[in-house]
């Protein structure tokens, strides 16, 4: 018959490993939870093309990357026009160079949501923004780039609107909606203006 200190030293190694096990299955459930966790990101998809709409997501750019958050940009459809720096017709169909006449040529000819009437909205809007010394659009997405906020063109929209890399502003990446994902789920925050 074993005493009840030498039942508790055969115990023990299994004990031990018991918990070792228990130990390591621990960690890999809180590595897969940290994995899952958001950072301190913000990622942004701008689908409107509209002067006002850009202006507030550059604001909200902007003010997350000076609190040191990482900032994606992800531009798709009519938020490409924010990226143009000049249009382009060779090279196009038809329907890509309809698209490209009928589409702001870039940031400065972009209308506002409401109230444009033929351009004098914006036209307004940038004056008094001017006249209360607030940065223009233009302004803020240099400081977004000083500030390091990742801009991405979506290549879908781009293929499909005809809208060839040279029209676009130097130094945009090119990418698809895993681009904008890989980011997303990655982030805090997710908007879509």
């Amino acid at each position: 018959m074993e005493s009840s200190a030498e039942a508790r030293i055969t115990t023990e190694p299994s004990r031990i490993q018991a918990l070792e096990e228990r130990l390591r299955d621990l960690e890999k459930r809180l590595a897969n939870v940290e994995e899952r966790t958001p950072e301190d990101r913000v990622a942004l998809v701008v689908f409107s093309g509209d002067l006002d709409r850009v202006l507030a997501a550059f604001v909200i750019a902007t003010g997350a990357a000076a609190m040191g958050q990482q900032v994606s940009m992800f531009f798709t459809f009519w938020g490409l026009s924010v990226l143009k720096q000049e249009s382009q017709l060779s090279g196009k169909t038809f329907f890509q160079k309809m698209m490209t006449v009928m589409s702001p040529g870039s940031s400065k000819n972009l209308p506002v949501s409401k109230m444009n009437y033929f351009g004098v909205g914006a036209k307004m809007l940038r004056s008094m923004m001017k006249e209360k010394n607030v940065s223009s659009l233009e302004q803020m997405i240099s400081l977004a780039r000083e500030l390091g906020v990742r801009m991405i063109a979506c290549e879908m929209s781009r293929d499909v609107m005809g809208i060839k890399e040279s029209e676009l502003v130097a130094g945009l990446e090119c990418g698809g909606v895993a681009a904008f994902l890989a980011d997303s789920l990655k982030s805090r925050t997710n908007l879509f203006i």
